[in-house]
């Protein structure tokens, strides 16, 4: 906890240059508006959630791939991709969100726009490295979790909000039951056959599926939990 209080002192003013070097060129341009959301991106440092190595990679506008101690594989969304998932998921302050699998920085951004965000994490790793980071930038309204991703936090739930970082080939089932009647859920999915990867805003009214919006393209590789089983050949 202490290394990363140190971190904060000492990136957070070094980085500010490239925080705000990464909102203008990286998400102004690309239709992300939303004043609150930039403003998000602007105050928190993406590196405290990235080891040492891959902090130098914090504001490209790639995925960063992480490991964790354990051997787990993650891939992050680019800041741009994130950034627009955030603005389509139209984040009110009376929110309650559950963010899946974004490795403590989205829940960050999300701790300043919603009143309370649930973050759920598979790995030890990754789960300590999130909430070091989430205690050091004080995010008292997020509550972090470890569990599988695919199953959610039903002790939680209802969600208003959830957002899946990264692709969906199924599980997205579970998920749908843990919102609010009126609730939306955002994962990245390949809505046809044969089509390209594209994040979808999937809605839900009184407590029905009320159908799924494109919204634009992104890929990403396959979220842990949320691989396609596979099929018996003979």
């Amino acid at each position: 906890m202490l290394d990363v209080v140190a971190r904060v002192a000492k990136t957070g003013k070094a980085t500010a240059t490239l925080r705000h070097t990464m909102v203008e060129r990286q998400l102004r341009p690309f239709d992300v508006t939303d004043v609150p959301l930039l403003e998000r991106f602007l105050s928190v440092p993406r590196e405290l959630f990235l080891s040492d190595s891959l902090a130098p990679l914090a504001y490209s506008d790639l995925a960063v791939a992480v490991k964790s101690a354990g051997g787990r594989r993650r891939s992050l969304l680019p800041p741009l991709v994130l950034a627009r998932m955030l603005q389509a998921a139209g984040i009110k302050e009376t929110d309650k969100a559950l963010d899946i699998g974004g490795a403590g920085y989205s829940a960050a951004l999300l701790s300043g726009l919603a009143e309370k965000v649930v973050a759920l994490e598979c790995d030890p790793d990754l789960f300590a490295r999130a909430q070091a980071g989430l205690d050091a930038l004080g995010c008292e309204n997020v509550q972090l979790e470890l569990g599988p991703l695919e199953m959610g936090c039903r002790s939680a739930a209802p969600y208003d909000v959830i957002i899946v970082q990264g692709h969906a080939e199924a599980g997205l089932d579970g998920l749908f039951e843990q919102l609010t009647p009126d609730g939306r859920l955002l994962a990245i999915v390949t809505p046809e056959p044969r089509g390209g990867q594209q994040v979808v805003r999937f809605e839900r009214q009184a407590g029905r599926a009320a159908g799924e919006r494109p919204l634009f393209s992104a890929s990403a590789p396959v979220l842990e939990g949320f691989g396609q089983a596979p099929g018996f050949s003979l």
